[in-house]
């Protein structure tokens, strides 16, 4: 198993003794993305999730400059990566013309960025926070179904267009489990070829719906580039969604996780597991996972 984790360090972005916004502002011009990689790489991590969110505060983070660190980085110390692409004020699906193409401009951008990293895949939020909200709202099922199929649409609409703008094969675009219907979104991902993203916490939460989570596992298994690999209370043992309660290091909640690596050697998955948690969450994590091979 190869096993990679996340640059959204909030502790390396944001450090604790940063006391004022002025020091805040002189951490974020000062940031070096390459430096926090070579950091993670020291830990044993040899895949790095890079989160196009950065972008956001630290332009500067994917700029040519940057990129050829990364670059260089990634033939030095042998390493790959794979991108988040941006989710934080990002809505792909919104029936709002005008957000959903800037939604589309701003994740082309960060893919036509990182493309000399050449990347495993991009990780994509193909629904936003508004189409979550419709899918937990308390109104008539049929309007439900009505309201999240023109979301569907949308969605569709701009991976077609990411796909069409970036030229990547739409098997390197890994659409992420998420809070939305998991039906619906593998019925996106079959349509149009694309990878999936398996969030492990947000499957255990229920996000995507009341689904057994390795029946959720062997309807995605064939399209699966990657896993997001952190712990969760059940929907199925709490029977309560579980928000706030995911991205918790392995064993601090319900995941089988002997279950879940066997099943993953069966089929010879080679893609990488990306501990999305803090450095301590995750060399915690390393030890629960060595201790039942």
């Amino acid at each position: 198993m190869r096993y990679g984790i996340m640059t959204m360090q909030l502790s390396a972005l944001i450090p604790s003794g940063v006391t004022s916004p002025q020091a805040a502002m002189a951490q974020i011009a000062q940031f070096d993305l390459s430096s926090l990689v070579r950091q993670l790489v020291s830990h044993g991590f040899k895949t790095i999730e890079l989160g196009g969110d950065l972008a956001m505060f630290m332009p500067h983070t994917f700029a040519p400059s940057s990129i050829e660190k990364l670059a260089a980085l990634k033939k030095d110390l042998a390493i790959t990566y794979t991108v988040h692409l941006p989710l934080w004020s990002v809505e792909p699906s919104t029936p709002e013309m005008h957000v959903r193409q800037g939604s589309v401009r701003a994740l082309v951008d960060i893919i036509r960025a990182t493309q000399p990293l050449e990347p495993e895949d991009y990780v994509l939020h193909a629904y936003g926070a508004l189409a979550s909200e419709f899918y937990r709202m308390n109104i008539p099922e049929s309007a439900r179904m009505l309201i999240l199929q023109i979301f569907q649409a949308n969605a569709r609409d701009s991976i077609k267009t990411i796909l069409a703008e970036t030229g990547i094969p739409s098997r390197k675009l890994a659409v992420e489990t998420i809070e939305f219907p998991l039906d619906m979104m593998l019925a996106l991902a079959n349509e149009l070829d694309t990878s999936i993203c398996f969030d492990t916490g947000h499957v255990l939460a229920g996000f995507p719906g009341p689904i057994d989570f390795f029946d959720a596992l062997e309807k995605c298994l064939p399209r699966i580039a990657q896993f997001h690999l952190h712990d969760c209370p059940s929907l199925a043992r709490t029977g309560q969604i579980g928000y706030g309660k995911d991205h918790q290091a392995l064993g601090k909640g319900d995941l089988d996780l002997a279950r879940f690596l066997n099943r993953l050697k069966q089929v010879n998955f080679s893609g990488p597991l990306v501990y999305e948690l803090t450095v301590p969450e995750a060399l915690a994590s390393i030890q629960v996972v060595n201790a039942i091979k």
